[in-house]
């Protein structure tokens, strides 16, 4: 049986040293601190410009695993709220797998596909709030009307929050972009592009 285990190959992961995975926490960490830095504006956030710029950079699994440690984190620390953590495991994870995907299709040239990164995010968080619109009144068992009520009151704040996405992502991106690549470098961590 020894023999047969020497033969194989190791298991190929995305993760090849502690300093990636420690990368993860303190990132999912950054992801926490600029959501509570900004938890008292409703429609400001900064958290989509980092994850965005993080997940082009580091790719989609790094992303999705930024995904899953900063949803959970989120709920330990902010109360559990079943819709919400539902919401944030299917949002991030989508966010991370697309950003990822353009990162690891696009990464050597940032700069020039800034447009499309703007663009994505912006219709990501859209996607967001037509989410929640879905998740919370269905997990809730809202009625009818309330429902309607629900997704009415949710518009300016999609509208506030988009604008915001927007503003944040086309002032950090790049920046953002860069600092991960230059952070990437001396570990020696695989980067997309």
């Amino acid at each position: 049986m020894s023999a047969m285990n020497e033969n194989r190959s190791p298991k190929k992961t995305a993760f090849h040293s502690a300093k990636e995975i420690a990368y993860i926490g303190l990132f999912s960490a950054l992801l926490i601190g600029g959501q509570l830095a900004f938890s008292f504006f409703p429609g400001v956030e900064i958290v989509t410009a980092l994850f965005v710029s993080y997940s082009f950079v580091f790719g989609r699994i790094r992303g999705m695993a930024v995904a899953t440690v900063f949803s959970v984190l989120r709920q330990l620390l902010f109360g559990f709220f079943p819709n919400v953590f539902v919401l944030y495991l299917i949002y991030y994870h989508l966010l991370a797998f697309g950003m990822g995907s353009i990162g690891k299709k696009y990464g050597a040239e940032p700069k020039r596909k800034l447009w499309l990164v703007l663009l994505c995010s912006c219709l990501y968080c859209v996607l967001f709030t037509v989410f929640d619109d879905l998740i919370t009144p269905l997990w809730y068992g809202y009625s009818q009307r309330a429902r309607t009520a629900y997704i009415v009151a949710s518009l300016p704040v999609m509208g506030a929050q988009t604008l915001c996405v927007g503003i944040t992502t086309g002032i950090l991106f790049l920046p953002l972009n860069k600092t991960f690549r230059l952070i990437a470098k001396p570990s020696g961590m695989k980067i997309n592009g």
